[in-house]
């Protein structure tokens, strides 16, 4: 049933009672959006407002997103605004002095300083600079892992020492300071009535910094070596297929039972029915995916670097990079019964949710004037 005029008059009330925040996102893909829209729904104590730019055109959006939005930031001033570290905050508090005040949570889901580069890319230190200077103009920084965190500070050390002079002292502390880790939530994946004992899970971008080629030539050796499993090889992929994707094509054909980028219930349904999701990812800040797939009751498969090691015991992780011990791992656990899935509730929304309200009430201007 419509409400009627005098509900929609007091819901009008309401809203504008609440806190105004805004939410400016600079590269609206996958995670960030997820994130977003997550954010949004469930944050309803404030009244956002959202801008946002589509995820593409990398090196673009991280430098020129306050041309972008030179004519399409809302009117008046915020009680929070709530930045990606895509965003460039320093120039558009600069550009838009109205906003100059107002208290900032800058959020980090991943850094640039630990970011991998490929062979095709330009070294620039300009995102580097956008981001440590977005961190130094916002209230609070917030971070998806520690690893995240630790490998920005680290970062703004090395870059800092690289400088000729007039570095300001204690950056390093400043910025410590003011940073906490609150994750992405993941909203858990139901198990599935049949799920098999023997699919082994890949569900990444087939990009170089996922390390694709890692992945394909330990199934091949595992297969070689007579283990017997099936294969979902899920994620966004280029075309033609990328290399590792057209090799485990050509050698396990007929173990494929999945290969492709799903729609979303499709690909959930496909999380429940494996049994071992695998990573061999050079970066990951968060691994999102990998959470997904264990809270469906997948097994992860890991390596013992990046944020893993504060989300899953030693016995789910291998030395990173080393074929040989991910082959036996994975000959271990497909040959000899694989272990109980590790509880990941901690990243649920609903264990998430209380954090991410606390942070943006003590963020908030509003909160700030009732204080005083």
């Amino acid at each position: 049933m419509d409400s009627s005029p005098v509900d929609r008059v007091k819901m009008q009330q309401k809203r504008e009672t609440r806190p105004e925040a805004w939410l400016l996102s600079a590269y609206r893909a996958d995670s960030h959006a997820a994130w977003a829209d997550w954010l949004l729904a469930s944050q309803t104590q404030l009244h956002w407002r959202r801008v946002e730019l589509p995820g593409r055109h990398f090196r673009w959006r991280i430098r020129g997103n306050p041309l972008s939005w030179l004519d399409r930031l809302p009117e008046g001033v915020p009680d929070l605004i709530v930045a990606t570290s895509m965003v460039d905050l320093a120039t558009l508090k600069g550009l838009f002095p109205r906003i100059a005040r107002v208290p900032a949570i800058y959020y980090f889901h991943e850094n640039q300083f630990a970011y991998p580069r490929s062979e095709r890319q330009f070294d620039s230190v300009e995102p580097q600079m956008v981001q440590l200077y977005g961190a130094l103009a916002a209230r609070r920084v917030l971070f998806n892992s520690r690893f995240n965190r630790d490998s920005f500070l680290d970062g703004v050390d090395e870059l800092m020492a690289r400088m000729p002079d007039a570095v300001p002292p204690g950056l390093r502390a400043r910025l410590a300071e003011k940073s906490d880790i609150c994750p992405v939530p993941i909203q858990p994946v139901a198990a599935s009535p049949d799920r098999s004992p023997r699919l082994l899970l890949w569900n990444h971008r087939w990009e170089y910094d996922k390390g694709p080629e890692l992945f394909a030539d330990a199934v091949i050796a595992a297969a070689q070596s007579g283990v017997d499993f099936e294969l979902a090889l899920l994620g966004v992929r280029s075309q033609p297929a990328p290399e590792p994707l057209a090799r485990l094509r050509r050698c396990l054909g007929p173990r494929i039972v999945a290969d492709g980028r799903l729609e979303r219930d499709a690909y959930r349904r496909c999380l429940g029915r494996a049994s071992v999701v695998v990573s061999t990812a050079w970066h990951e800040y968060q691994g999102l995916a990998v959470l997904e797939a264990v809270s469906a009751g997948a097994r992860p498969l890991v390596p013992d670097a990046l944020c893993y090691p504060e989300q899953y015991p030693a016995a789910y992780r291998y030395p990173p990079g080393d074929t040989a011990a991910l082959v036996d791992r994975l000959t271990d656990w497909l040959s000899g019964g694989l272990p109980a899935a590790p509880d990941v509730s901690a990243w649920y929304a609903s264990a998430l949710q209380p954090a991410w309200s606390a942070y943006l009430a003590l963020a908030n201007r509003k909160s700030e004037q009732i204080e005083q």
